[in-house]
């Protein structure tokens, strides 16, 4: 599943696009830019192939924005075998789990802050999603494991 957010900073708006695992929660890629364009959300993908090398088919589901209906982000999948799924019209609920991940990294780390930089922004988004979301924050959905720690003991069973 894969959405974009933004933050708020004294030098503008920061972007951010993710992918999360839908089985882990794990957000596997994801990427932050000062403009919208169509690159922040093809980088965030990119990182999400290359850390799990799919060797099947791929289902990406994302929303009716721009950036996952333009033509280089159907070629970016066709080209590396993912599948183009996008949430009804107008529908939050499809799109839940980035959505909830979105909420979970403002109320826990932003807290209606806003950032003096974007590179201060950056630095503090990456700690949350790639040294406590992903490795510690435990998820309700996971039996109370963080991502990391569910991936772990389900690719040991």
């Amino acid at each position: 599943m894969t959405d974009i957010t933004y933050i708020r900073t004294y030098e503008g708006w920061l972007y951010l696009a993710v992918v999360i695992d839908l089985y882990s929660r794990h957000v596997v890629g994801w990427s932050m830019k000062p403009t919208l364009a169509r690159e922040i959300v093809l980088d965030a993908l990119l990182m999400a192939i290359w850390r799990r090398r799919p060797k099947q088919e791929v289902i990406i589901h994302s929303d009716q924005g721009s950036q996952y209906g333009s033509d280089d982000w159907l070629r970016f999948l066709k080209a590396h075998n993912l599948v183009a799924s996008m949430s009804r019209r107008g529908n939050c609920y499809d799109n839940a789990v980035a959505e909830s991940f979105f909420s979970s990294l403002k109320k826990e780390r932003i807290r209606r802050k806003i950032y003096a930089t974007r590179a201060e922004a950056r630095a503090d988004i990456f700690d949350y999603i790639e040294v406590f979301y992903n490795r510690t924050r435990r998820h309700s959905h996971l039996g109370q494991v963080s991502p990391a720690a569910y991936e772990a003991g389900s690719m040991g069973s």
